[in-house]
């Protein structure tokens, strides 16, 4: 399983399938547990993740960081990836071609994995893996079972960060989201 995460990785760090490789520093393969129970798959790299190479480390991964660990995780025991693996220019929304460029390493990672539980980050990443019409505002905390696996979709950290008087929103995702850990996974 680590062989094929990190083979999938290796190919994403080569990849030009579409025109952002040639403006990011790092593609962002994903991090985290190889046999993760849980998947969390957020919109796409941001400034810091390019510099670096790795998913939410910029404000809202250590804001994200500090949910995990009010929900009970660690970074080390999830998974933690994005819709698409390089940062579009000034954080604009992914475009439909270039997540089609990314979508087969991420049923790949995901095929990988086989989480049991998918944290839907925000609306690009429910709206590709759910519901293309999904609205986040609607639906985030709510649990969705397909294939196996339940697909929780849940407000980006990030939201909360640009507008504080979503913060009780994005605690009360990562609440709910402890409460259904706790029941399906012990």
């Amino acid at each position: 399983m680590d062989d094929m995460i990190e083979a999938i990785a290796e190919e994403i760090r080569n990849c030009t399938r579409c025109s952002l490789a040639e403006g990011r520093t790092n593609a962002v393969p994903g991090e985290g547990a190889a046999d993760a129970d849980i998947m969390f798959i957020g919109e796409g790299p941001g400034q810091h993740e390019d510099r670096q190479g790795r998913p939410f480390v910029g404000p809202a991964g250590k804001l994200l960081d500090e949910l995990l660990q009010d929900a009970g995780l660690r970074r080390e025991q999830v998974f933690i990836t994005n819709i698409i693996k390089c940062r579009a220019p000034q954080n604009r929304d992914p475009r439909p071609d270039e997540i089609q460029a990314c979508r087969g390493y991420l049923d790949g990672q995901i095929a990988a994995i086989n989480p049991q539980v998918i944290c839907l980050v925000g609306r690009p990443a429910t709206q590709t893996l759910l519901d293309p019409k999904a609205s986040i505002s609607k639906i985030h905390g709510r649990p969705f079972e397909r294939d196996g696996i339940l697909y929780v979709p849940i407000y980006h950290p990030a939201a909360c960060l640009h507008n504080p008087g979503l913060r009780s929103a994005v605690v009360e995702d990562f609440e709910k989201l402890k409460a259904l850990l706790d029941q399906h996974l012990g």
